[in-house]
C-alpha cells in the first residue's frame, strides 16, 4: 500500500522499528510543500501542518525539522517517528513553532506510551 513512509509493524508502540530515512524523504516532500507555499505570499506563521495517524507522525517530523518558525502543527492519532538522533537537527526557530496533539484513549492502531 502507498504510504509517506514504511511501517514495520502495526500496532505501533514505542518500541516499533522505525523507518527514519523514509521519514526524513517524506519531510523533504512537506518542506517543498510548506516552501511553495510560502514562496506564493504566505507568512511562514500563518502556515499549519496537520496530520491524523501517519501523515501526524510525519507533521511532527516536518514542523521540527523546518528550519523557520510555523504557525504550528496539529497530530491526531500519531506517534513520533523517528529516536533521540533527530533532536539535535531540530532548527532553533523550528523549536518555537506551535503544537497541538490529540490521541484517543482506545486506539488498537497507536499505542502511546507503550514500552517494553
Amino acid at each position: 500500500m502507498p504510504s509517506w513512509f514504511d511501517l514495520h509493524e502495526i500496532p505501533v508502540t514505542a518500541d516499533s522499528p522505525g523507518d527514519v530515512d523514509g521519514v526524513l524523504k517524506a519531510v523533504k516532500n512537506v518542506h517543498a510543500m510548506i516552501d511553495a507555499e510560502i514562496a506564493s505570499g504566505t507568512t511562514p506563521d500563518n502556515v499549519f501542518v496537520c496530520g491524523f495517524s501517519q501523515v501526524g507522525a510525519l507533521t511532527l517530523a516536518s514542523v521540527l525539522l523546518y528550519p523557520k518558525t510555523l504557525g504550528g502543527g496539529a497530530v491526531f492519532s500519531g506517534w513520533v517517528p523517528f529516536n533521540e538522533s533527530l533532536i539535535d537537527k531540530f532548527p532553533d526557530d523550528a523549536r518555537k513553532s506551535g503544537s497541538f496533539g490529540a490521541h484517543e484513549i482506545i486506539d488498537n492502531w497507536h499505542l502511546c506510551g507503550t514500552s517494553t
